[in-house]
């Protein structure tokens, strides 16, 4: 690590004159210096637009996926050199792990995302194609593109590794290079990831920049094409909302704020409950992992007041064996706070806390002693419990956080009540729900919704695989309303679509499908001599299409697949009652009609089609009777190359099939796509 950190600006380290001191939370000792060497913002946002967004654009969605997994790899690869840094910070490995390989683990998931839900090419189409005419030639339908612009991301403290890198995974994929600028505190740890990612030379030039120190004039320079994402205080974030740059160029603005989230044990849990000691176990992790330095950290324990003094006992408990020091002492469990400016916040807002009527619980005081040499002068705060027997009374515990490892037991009466304190946290990222009653989740759970961003509902039953109270997930939503800032990030495939812009387009089904790159129902289609299963992927064209022979289905059909299946549901086989119901007569089974189509188009002999993945939005549109007719049309909608290859070397992609099953009237009677691993040329 240099004395000296630099920032990375235009494809070169720049920063060689030190500015403040940045501080080991361990010990006090210098761990680094932010570089006092001015940043030409200009240029930085330049390069982005110049160079990033056509490297980008030279890729598509399936190679950025590929570029993703491969850093992911190489940063796991590396990781070690990551934890010996992250030390400084505080955190304990428990604690770095969720921060190092948490967010290397968010670009595998983003990898595998783009692998698995998005194109080749640049155009996502959100389908299907709507008729806009009576006659089939007017359509419309929605396409998400890239943006073309340029995402900041400006991050928090506390995760220097996962705050950089769950923003930078979703808008890598979506084709905006980004400019990441991490909380001074540790930005240390934050340049030493990117020089890694750097090293790898994995991502093309101008991908991601890396801004150490403040950001200057760098939010005047944007324009409606790009993005703002904001980690941190909610005062910042409405500070930074109203920005008059941002506000003129109508620049999209998302916020991850600071909140009070809250977990409540409902009043059908008693002491002598499994989940009585779920929650408890559940508040003390949150207070103590990562030092309570948790956007998503239990600020809020609402208890049943008859269990007030239950919860406080056990919970003082083991809060008393939680051994706190230097994280390098075999034994430690919690690490200090990333800084003594942040002690001592955590220290006057405890005190706030306190003046406003809040009694402590316990803090330890009296024997709280850091393990380790030189801990002294290191920024440790002890874990400390409160406690508010009249929380309506008492506002502060509702507008006051101490981000650190603090939480306040919140006593009150029924379910109403509990949901009322919920709410009065004005909007939090997350909020847990202890109980054992199905009824009290199905009753709490909508309620809750209005207030949290997400709801994580703990028993004996998902206690053995929870991931708990205070981790984000990159396939769920991570936000929240109100003073949780109003957005979200992650959330699988939504986060990547916040980085892509929404456009609707009208046209012939036949343009619609050259606009979007898949084959549009009405959409002219070609008819080829070579039956569609027999083309290499290479050769397959969108369109490439087959009209299937018929086939009149008969009673003997319907008997044989009935008796092969099992399924002798009374409308195939029960004359009478087949007359009374709604279609009059005894229909043939769906899935029978799904066979006999595949028996249509399939072409039998050894081909380019490997293997079948599934079937895509299937519906049974009308019923086939004994004596009707049917037909197939099989059509290659959509070709994804995932640039992978079998053990012998030869290359696959991805065929998505629309198949229309039609009666003798031409009416459709079975709609849906299948998806074929298709073999290319060896």
């Amino acid at each position: 690590m240099n004395a000296t950190l630099q920032s990375y600006i235009a494809g070169r380290w720049i920063g060689s004159q030190p500015t403040q001191t940045l501080r080991s939370a361990v010990n006090g000792q210098p761990v680094a210096s932010l570089h006092a060497d001015a940043i030409d913002f200009g240029e930085a946002v330049e390069h982005a637009r110049r160079k990033g967004v056509p490297a980008l654009m030279a890729l598509d969605f399936q190679e950025r996926a590929q570029r993703l997994k491969a850093l992911a790899k190489y940063l796991m690869e590396h990781k070690e050199q990551l934890y010996a840094v992250s030390a400084h910070t505080g955190a304990t490995r428990a604690d770095s792990w969720i921060d190092i390989e948490g967010g290397a683990g968010t670009l595998f998931a983003y990898a595998g995302i783009g692998s698995n839900e998005l194109p080749s090419g640049n155009v996502v189409h959100e389908g299907p194609a709507i008729a806009l005419g009576k006659k089939g030639g007017f359509a419309g339908t929605h396409i998400l593109v890239p943006r073309g612009g340029v995402a900041v991301h400006i991050n928090a403290f506390n995760f220097p590794v996962w705050g950089l890198l769950e923003k930078f995974a979703p808008s890598f994929l979506a084709g905006m290079p980004c400019i990441g600028k991490p909380a001074s505190a540790t930005s240390y740890l934050t340049e030493a990831a990117m020089r890694l990612i750097v090293e790898s030379g994995i991502l093309p030039e101008g991908s991601l920049q890396l801004v150490i120190g403040g950001t200057g004039d760098l939010l005047d320079r944007l324009e409606g094409a790009d993005v703002v994402t904001f980690t941190g205080s909610a005062d910042t974030a409405a500070k930074l909302r109203v920005h008059p740059n941002l506000v003129r160029q109508s620049v999209p603005f998302n916020a991850e704020a600071d909140s009070l989230n809250c977990a409540i044990l409902a009043p059908d849990v008693t002491p002598d409950d499994e989940e009585f000691d779920l929650f408890v176990k559940e508040v003390a992790r949150e207070m103590t992992v990562k030092a309570g330095q948790k956007c998503t950290a239990i600020r809020r324990a609402i208890v049943p007041r008859q269990h007030l003094e239950a919860v406080a006992e056990k919970l003082q408990a083991r809060l008393a064996k939680t051994v706190v020091g230097d994280p390098s002492v075999d034994g430690v469990r919690m690490g200090p706070l990333a800084s003594h400016a942040q002690q001592q916040d955590v220290a006057e807002r405890v005190a706030l806390l306190l003046k406003a009527g809040v009694e402590r619980v316990f803090d330890g005081r009296d024997t709280f002693q850091p393990q380790g040499a030189g801990v002294a002068e290191g920024a440790f705060f002890a874990p400390t419990l409160l406690s508010c027997r009249k929380p309506f009374d008492v506002e502060a515990v509702h507008d006051v956080e101490a981000f650190g490892p603090v939480s306040t037991l919140l006593a009150y009466d029924g379910l109403d009540e509990a949901l009322a304190l919920a709410a009065r946290g004005k909007g939090s990222l997350v909020a847990t729900l202890v109980t054992r009653d199905p009824k009290v989740a199905a009753r709490v759970v909508p309620v809750a919704a209005a207030w949290h961003g997400r709801l994580h509902i703990l028993d004996r039953e998902s206690a053995v695989e929870s991931t708990g109270h205070g981790s984000p997930l990159p396939v769920l939503k991570h936000g929240g309303p109100g003073r949780a800032g109003g957005g979200e990030e992650l959330g699988g495939l939504r986060a990547v679509k916040h980085y892509l812009q929404r456009a609707a387009v009208q046209g012939s089904p036949t343009m619609l499908a050259a606009v979007t790159g898949e084959h549009v129902r009405g959409a002219k289609v070609n008819e080829t001599p070579v039956h569609p299963f027999r083309s290499y992927f290479e050769d397959l064209q969108i369109g490439d299409s087959l009209l299937t022979h018929r086939r009149t289905v008969g009673e003997a059909d319907i008997v044989a697949f009935g008796g092969l299946s099992g399924d002798y549901f009374y409308m195939h086989f029960d004359e009478i009652a087949a007359k009374e119901s709604p279609f009059g007569k005894r229909i043939a089974h769906g899935y029978f009609v799904l066979s006999a189509a595949a028996g249509l188009f399939v072409s039998p002999a050894p081909g380019p089609v490997l293997a079948n993945y599934g079937l895509d939005t299937l519906r049974f549109v009308k019923p086939v009777g004994i004596g009707d007719t049917i037909q197939a049309r099989l059509t290659a909608k959509r070709k994804i190359d995932r640039n992978r290859k079998d053990d012998k070397g030869v290359g696959q992609g991805v065929v998505a099939w629309d198949v229309e099953v039609t009666n003798q009237h031409g009416e459709l009677v079975a709609s849906y796509d299948i998806l074929t691993l298709v073999s290319k040329k060896a």
